[in-house]
């Protein structure tokens, strides 16, 4: 594997449509309230990607400081274990990340709010630094929060109510309680993601003493629990859609439904590493085509 390569294996590009769905959730949304700004939608998106690679690279590198990457591990192969990407150059990317991430973030406060010393300016400040801390300690550090099963919490919280709440905001400089709604669809579509991770990590997970949800709870309950998010995720954009007018075109995204019960199914008979890893890349973009076809049908139709 080259160097060049070997990067791109660390930034796991397949997990970068799901960061973006929760910001076109909230541009969409945006939009369809005759709010949208193009220069925030491009801000949000950037700063989104800097922060999901640098999420990936804190991870690639924590976990094989922590011991739950090893040559045992069944999955994709991670670059610091390896030995391919060593340690010091992992750390000098994670700081790279963590400033473009700050820098990002400050320019999309800015243009949004064309100031970015007020209240609004260092809401969303203090927001950024949380998330730019969220991603590096979820595997990093002496107590990693995702070691302690809290890491559904933060992707809930950071893909889903502050991704697209959040967004939504910057265009909008409002947000009320049926925004909620959609965002927490995004939040609980990605912590399905995470929970994916987890049922195909399970036994080095556990070997490492990293106690995921996972881990905690056992296999059972995982799977059932994938049932509840993605079934969630799915209600509370109809709740969304019946409470703001129940048009039948908002219901373009109930076409995603096949992808979604195809994905359950796998889930179900799923019993070894191999038959969760290729879930992770069809869940994260049939959630983000459920978030384009959404976004199309309160706009569109």
């Amino acid at each position: 594997m080259t160097k060049a390569s070997a990067w791109l294996n660390a930034f796991r590009l397949r997990t970068l449509p799901l960061a973006l769905s929760s910001i076109l959730m909230g541009s969409m949304l945006a939009a369809y309230y005759y709010a949208f700004q193009i220069k925030v939608l491009i801000g949000a998106a950037i700063t989104t990607l800097f922060l999901q690679i640098l999420s990936n690279l804190a991870n690639d590198y924590g976990d094989t400081v922590n011991g739950a990457d090893h040559s045992g591990r069944q999955g994709p192969q991670r670059m610091v274990q390896s030995g391919v990407i060593s340690p010091r150059e992992m750390r000098m990317a994670i700081i790279v990340f963590a400033l473009l991430s700050l820098v990002s973030g400050l320019f999309l406060i800015y243009t949004a709010f064309q100031n970015a010393v007020s209240i609004h300016g260092l809401l969303f400040f203090v927001l950024g630094i949380g998330a730019i801390a969220a991603a590096m300690k979820y595997t990093m550090g002496k107590n990693p929060y995702g070691y302690k099963g809290m890491g559904d919490v933060f992707v809930l919280l950071f893909f889903g109510i502050i991704g697209v709440g959040g967004s939504f905001y910057l265009h909008t400089g409002w947000v009320s309680w049926i925004t909620l709604l959609p965002a927490l669809a995004v939040g609980m579509l990605s912590a399905g993601v995470l929970n994916l991770n987890n049922m195909r990590d399970i036994n080095s997970d556990r070997e490492a003493g990293k106690v995921t949800l996972v881990v905690r709870h056992g296999m059972t309950w995982a799977k059932g629990y994938q049932y509840i998010l993605v079934a969630g995720a799915i209600l509370f954009l109809l709740f969304f859609v019946c409470i703001s007018g129940c048009e039948i075109g908002h219901l373009l995204f109930v076409g995603t439904l096949p992808f979604f019960i195809r994905h359950l199914v796998v889930v179900s008979k799923a019993t070894k590493a191999d038959d969760f890893d290729p879930e992770l890349k069809k869940l994260a973009l049939s959630t983000l085509l459920l978030v384009i076809l959404f976004g199309c049908g309160l706009l569109f139709f």
